[in-house]
Formats: C-alpha cells, sequence, structure tokens
C-alpha cells in the first residue's frame, strides 16, 4: 500500500523529531530551532518483507587491513585528513560563504585527475561555463574531469555508479533533492536524507565523496548536527575574507588524528600551502612595542607560533571595556580578574582588548601566561623582548602549570631564532639543554610577572 504524508516538527540543530512544535528543543536545548515538514509514513497492517538473516562474529576473527590512501597533491590537505583520501569514505567541508570550500576541492581535483585518478564533480549551484571558468584561474587541467550539474539524488546516484569515479565532490548538500521525501532542498530531512544515501554509496563502492557545506551564522553547518554524526571526517575552513589566510580545521576525523590544520594563503590563483606558518604569522611583528608577546599553540601536533597583542587603556565609562579577538572572551576576563586578585594590578579602571594578529583563532590555554604578559607589558609600558616566546597555563591561585608537548613548542622556538622561552616549571625537560634556547621556569603568576 502507498505511503501517507504526516506532518512532523525537526530541530534545525540536533534533528530532534517531535509531534508537535515547541519552543525549546528537548534534545539540544536550543530555542525556536523547530520546523514543520511533511514525511511519508508506512501505513498500518502492511505487511513488512522479511531480510537475510545476519549473525554476529567474533572479534579475534576480525582481519584488518591498513587503508590505502591518495594523495591529494596538497601536503596542507593531506595532514588534516590524516594522510591522504581513504578509500570509501564521506568527508563533510564546511565553511562561511566565499571561504574557498569549492576553490580547496577544485584543485585537489586537478592534482588527482593528474595521477590518473577518475573524479566527478557535482554542483547544484553552479553551471558548466561556471565551474570551467573558475578551473580555468586556479590552472591548468592537462587531464579531463567528469562535471555534472544536477539537484536529483536518483539522477546523481546513477552517474556515480556508472561513471567509474573513484572521488566524487557534491557541492553542496544543500541544494541536493530526493523526490520521494517531498520537503524542499536544504530542509532537515532532505539533507539527513541525501548525505545518508551518499553514505551507502560511499560504502558500497567504495568511493570517497567530499561534501560541501553551508554554515550557518553561529558558524556551524546547517542542517541537523546529526550530520556530522554520519560522515566520517568533518573540516572546516575558517579565517576572516579580509585576510589572506584560511585555516582549514579537522574537528572529526575517523581516520587519523583530530584538530590538524592546514594553513593556506588566498592567491589570485587560488589557494596556496603555507609550508611555515610560525614564520608567514610572525612577519611584520613590530619591534620594541609594548603588548606585543609571542606565544606557542598547538593545533593538533603541529605548534605554531603567534603574535598576542593586548591594549591597556584608562576607561571613560562606570564599567571598564574588555573585548578580544582571535582568543576566547571569558578566558581573558579570567585572567585579568587573577591578575588584580593575586598580583593585585589594579585593572578595574582600564578598558583591556586582546587580539590574535593574522587572524588565527586560538583555544589551547598555554596561551594564558602570554595574555598576562601582554596586558601587564602596556599596563606598566614595558617591552617585552621580540627573542622571548611565553607558554603556560594560569590557574585560579595564581599557579602556572603545565601544558603539553612543551619540547616540541621549544624546538619550534629554537628553529625560529629565538633566544629565551618562558615555561612552567613542572614542564622543563633536560632535553632543552641541548637547544640553543634559554630556559626560564616559573611557578607562580608573581613569579613570572617580575621577569618582565
Amino acid at each position: 500500500m502507498a505511503a501517507k504524508e504526516k506532518q512532523i516538527f525537526f530541530c534545525k540543530e540536533c534533528g530532534y523529531e517531535s509531534a508537535k512544535w515547541q519552543g525549546q528543543c528537548p534534545g539540544c536545548r536550543a530555542w525556536n530551532t523547530f520546523v514543520e515538514e511533511n514525511v511519508k509514513v508506512g501505513v498500518k497492517g502492511a505487511v513488512k518483507q522479511p531480510k537475510d538473516a545476519v549473525s554476529p562474529m567474533g572479534i579475534l576473527q576480525v582481519t584488518t587491513a591498513e587503508e590505502s590512501r591518495v594523495q591529494t597533491g596538497m601536503r596542507e590537505l593531506d595532514r588534516v585528513l590524516g594522510g591522504g583520501i581513504v578509500k570509501g569514505s564521506l568527508v563533510l567541508v564546511g565553511g562561511d560563504p566565499g571561504i574557498g570550500k569549492s576553490t580547496i576541492l577544485l584543485q585537489m581535483c586537478r592534482n588527482l585527475v593528474h595521477q590518473n585518478v577518475n573524479v566527478l564533480y557535482v554542483s547544484g549551484e553552479e553551471s558548466l561555463s561556471q565551474i570551467k571558468m573558475r578551473a580555468e584561474r586556479i590552472g591548468v587541467f592537462e587531464k579531463d574531469m567528469l562535471l555534472l550539474c544536477d539537484n536529483d539524488m536518483d539522477n546523481i546516484e546513477r552517474v556515480i555508479t556508472k561513471s567509474n569515479a573513484s572521488v566524487v565532490i557534491i557541492d553542496s548538500i544543500q541544494t541536493m533533492v530526493v523526490e520521494e521525501v517531498g520537503s524542499a532542498p536544504g530542509t532537515v530531512t532532505q539533507v539527513r536524507e541525501v548525505t545518508a544515501r551518499l553514505m551507502q554509496v560511499a560504502k558500497q563502492y567504495g568511493i570517497a565523496i567530499f561534501i560541501v557545506g553551508h554554515v550557518t551564522k553561529e558558524g556551524n553547518v546547517a542542517g541537523p548536527r546529526t550530520l556530522e554524526h554520519m560522515v566520517d571526517s568533518v573540516l572546516y575552513f575558517e579565517g576572516d575574507r579580509n585576510h589572506g589566510f584560511r585555516i582549514l580545521r579537522g574537528v572529526k576525523n575517523r581516520f587519523g588524528s583530530t584538530n590538524e590544520i592546514g594553513v593556506f594563503t588566498m592567491t589570485e590563483k587560488g589557494l596556496e600551502e603555507v609550508d611555515n606558518p610560525s614564520q608567514a604569522l610572525l612577519n611584520g611583528r613590530p619591534q620594541n612595542v609594548s603588548g606585543s608577546v609571542v606565544v606557542s599553540s598547538l593545533e593538533g601536533t603541529r605548534p605554531i607560533l603567534v603574535e598576542l597583542q593586548a591594549l591597556v587603556c584608562q576607561t571613560n565609562f562606570n564599567m571598564p571595556r574588555r573585548t578580544s579577538v582571535g582568543i576566547d572572551y571569558n578566558r581573558v576576563n579570567l585572567i585579568l580578574a587573577v591578575m588584580e586578585k593575586r598580583v593585585g594590578m589594579n585593572l578595574w579602571g582600564y578598558d583591556a582588548y586582546v587580539n590574535i594578529a593574522g587572524g588565527m583563532k586560538v583555544n589551547d590555554t598555554a596561551v594564558d601566561l602570554g595574555v598576562a604578559f601582554a596586558i601587564a607589558s602596556s599596563m606598566n609600558n614595558k617591552v617585552v623582548p621580540s627573542d622571548t616566546m611565553i607558554i603556560g597555563e594560569i590557574g585560579l591561585a595564581g599557579e602556572i602549570r603545565g601544558v603539553t608537548n612543551v619540547l616540541q613548542r621549544v624546538k619550534e622556538a629554537d628553529k625560529m631564532g629565538f633566544a629565551t622561552c618562558i615555561i612552567p616549571k613542572s614542564n622543563y625537560d633536560k632535553a632543552m639543554d641541548k637547544l640553543n634556547v634559554k630556559i626560564l621556569c616559573v611557578s607562580t603568576l608573581v613569579e613570572a610577572l617580575s621577569l618582565l
């Protein structure tokens, strides 16, 4: 018997289903995220066809083989993917409009076809001539690549299975439609159904599929949150379009480490890799200026040196203003409170502005001590030597706590020509004595700021 249509409310954030509209989602606790959609359900009493019986298998009987990877020709992209493209993987690439998602995937396709890899590029947003114009801008395609402009999932699945493609690009997931669903493109039901179909194709035929996903104003991939749980890897493109740097960050990867980043710069001919991010981010750094320090942030397995700037000036309001760019606002307020309570600095009458130069976003707590040094340097108008690198986490008691992979961070500073490194006392390693860097160990914030 034919299926009936039923109205169901879905949460746009997490995909929670409800028979009626609710102001707050019981699943993710978000407000005003329910949307109404029509779905088809089976008729009560319909005969269900029997399926073939399956039986479990012991873990000792399962044989494994190391997954073979295809190199993309871009070292930074291979790093984020965990060493290359895994056969049969489903990868979601998200980012703001115009940030470079389609550009980097088209450059990847150009490198793959040069390696005699069959590639199919499916677009639901651009025409064939538009894709051709963008391809000519980023470089010459020496070998052919298949293009398809369609948004019907049935046609796309048929073309994928007949094209003998090893890598498929879907640009974008919000434009694809499954006719049986009956709702508009980009809705929760459509996005979830299209992703499930693509996942089935990827696993069944061993095809690596890359999905381009738009993001919301909060920076999350549009559609249900379950979309990120369905795919094998989630890559986010970060960066300000007004800055030259683009950061490709892996927030989920079943075939490699998470939180790895790849650094690119946008040029007229597309995205170019940045081999030494520390040097690129520190170029143009001011010398002998108060409020400027160099800190080390660990992104995945890679330590990157960035410039942290602070500006402290007397406020004209009853409540001082606190502003942070590239670093957690609440973390900056916490450090300011510790400096007032444990060090005795009177910051309540001063505005404080903290910025990570170069458009980077840093979530590593190892930059806490650098924030405190930058604020104290600007407050007292004392210059931190430009050849000094600072790392350490600050506790609420004013202690300097240890951080991870300090030896790697110090080696990066040594490679960049820094003369002094201020580190937590608990992180001291004898191997650091062999480096051409002077190590200063501190255990409290008072002791650390006394070096200024």
